[in-house]
């Protein structure tokens, strides 16, 4: 990998390859499984026909679920460098190897029930993901583990959105790595394809967005933005998915804008 390309996906793509602060040999085999299986690829395809060709939505189709799930796994990587220790796991027995097992699976099932509706999605996710978890775990787990496993797995799912609390750093983990796909008009707030609110502009405002390690804290999330109305999606978006994760301790955001302009907001730190 050349020097550029290391910088563009640093703290956005995991990379099974290369070494990390996690056991990431049980996550591998089940990432080559997941990301070979035509039934959840077919899923990840038919998740956005309501969303985009019904309700006009942005994605939330197979490329969304890429970049949450390799952020995820990136924000993951991160936390676990600076010691932070996770719950989800621990709590029912399993192993640490298993963590990322369960923010891998949550980040790749979580928007399924968008097959049945846009609205109240995170709900009709569970019936659904709880199928294709059936099917997966026999493959990696014996029947106790496959069933902790997967119950830590549809609690993330549950908790992807802000109206429930997530009660384990895992689920905190995919939560905000939801959040994190907003660059270039990719907002994770809800908008029409052509529309001029707030919610349309401000996410067009968002230029970049990084992982990487801070000087104070864990993980610094480094927002650029084109214009201040970026501020919006940062602050009505990321911070709210970030309150009540568990990881706000350990995670600091600063939008920048990117371009020097007569603004109000050159940057702002959250």
């Amino acid at each position: 990998m050349s020097d550029t390309e290391e910088t563009e996906s640093a703290g956005r793509i995991y990379r099974p390859s290369e070494a990390h602060a996690f056991p990431d040999g049980r996550l591998n085999d089940v990432l080559e499984f997941v990301e070979n299986d035509p039934e959840i690829t077919t899923y990840l395809e038919a998740q956005n026909v309501n969303a985009v060709d019904r309700k006009g939505y942005n994605d939330h189709g197979s490329k969304h679920i890429s970049i949450v799930r390799h952020r995820a796994l990136c924000l993951y990587d991160l936390l676990k460098r600076a010691g932070i220790e996770f719950n989800g796991a621990r709590q029912q027995g399993l192993e640490e190897a298993d963590e990322a097992v369960i923010v891998a699976l949550a980040a790749t099932l979580h928007d399924i029930g968008h097959v049945v509706h846009r609205d109240s999605h995170s709900y009709y996710s569970i019936p659904l993901a709880a199928d294709e978890l059936d099917r997966i775990l026999p493959e990696f787990y014996s029947k106790p583990d496959a069933v902790r496993v997967k119950g830590e797995v549809l609690h993330a799912i549950l908790c992807h959105h802000t109206e429930e609390e997530p009660l384990t750093r895992e689920a905190g983990v995919v939560r905000i790595a939801d959040a994190l796909d907003m660059e270039r008009g990719r907002s994770r707030i809800p908008y029409k394809k052509g529309g001029r609110g707030i919610d349309t502009l401000s996410s067009q405002a968002i230029k970049n967005v990084s992982l990487q390690t801070g000087d104070d804290y864990p993980v610094l999330v480094e927002i650029e933005m084109t214009s201040a109305a970026g501020v919006y999606q940062v602050d009505n978006l990321l911070k709210a998915k970030l309150h009540d994760s568990k990881l706000e301790q350990f995670v600091r955001i600063v939008a920048v804008q990117a371009e020097e302009r007569d603004e109000l907001v050159e940057r702002i730190e959250l």
